[in-house]
């Protein structure tokens, strides 16, 4: 039963983050195409949160160190990015919800539902990339015995592909769009979708990177704290 909830919870985790890839790309795709993964997307959030019901319910328990504060608060900011992803998109569809229409809310909608985006890829990434070691756990159990030479391939293998994401940050201009200096993202209709989904995956990776490296730091403080407490 444990392993069929584990399965499950990384079959969310997965298809969440390919809505979220395929989310970027709004005029590459169709808009009623774009309304159906976000449909999906809600569905997939709702699920993950209740198939970890218990951490959600074990929130007011426990001593909190740095680690858990920020799992905690990245939890909490990507819970109001997603509401107010999905409720300024309902005001914005032209297909699923086109019966809901509030007038003169179009523009405020439309700001919104770009920033709730841009800033939800950095939070889900840096979320997904706090709870990074499940991943480096499971593929660790594919090989009978640990392989130093294995291990220093795969992490130069993800320091390349961060360091791609760095570039394809600055070439996609995403910094422009999380502080809303640009409200209208341009897309290369010439080169296509898979280019620009790659580099948005790149930049995943670049964010789920920081924010692993950045969990490892906080739980090896955390362990040195306390044992300088005894």
């Amino acid at each position: 039963m444990k392993n069929k909830r584990f399965t499950a919870k990384i079959l969310i985790d997965i298809g969440m983050t390919i809505c979220l890839l395929l989310l970027m790309p709004y005029s590459l795709l169709s808009e009623t195409a774009h309304e159906w993964i976000g449909m999906a997307m809600l569905v997939l959030f709702i699920s993950h949160h209740i198939l970890n019901h218990k951490w959600v319910t074990s929130v007011r328990k426990g001593k909190y160190n740095a680690f858990r504060v920020i799992q905690t608060v990245l939890v909490i900011i990507m819970l109001i990015l997603i509401m107010g992803s999905m409720i300024s998109g309902i005001l914005l569809s032209n297909h699923i919800f086109k019966w809901i229409k509030i007038s003169g809310t179009y523009m405020t909608a439309k700001q919104i539902h770009m920033f709730c985006a841009y800033w939800g890829l950095v939070v889900m990434s840096l979320h997904l990339g706090f709870h990074w070691n499940i991943a480096v756990a499971m593929a660790g159990r594919l090989w009978e015995h640990p392989s130093v030479i294995r291990t220093w391939a795969a992490r130069s293998v993800a320091t390349t592909i961060a360091g791609y994401g760095l570039y394809a940050f600055y070439r996609r201009q995403i910094g422009d769009y999380l502080i809303m200096r640009m409200h209208f993202v341009f897309y290369d209709y010439e080169k296509g979708i898979f280019p620009f989904l790659l580099d948005y995956l790149a930049v995943m990776i670049l964010i789920a990177f920081i924010g692993y490296y950045s969990g490892v730091f906080l739980k090896k403080t955390g362990k040195r704290k306390r044992k300088g407490s005894y």
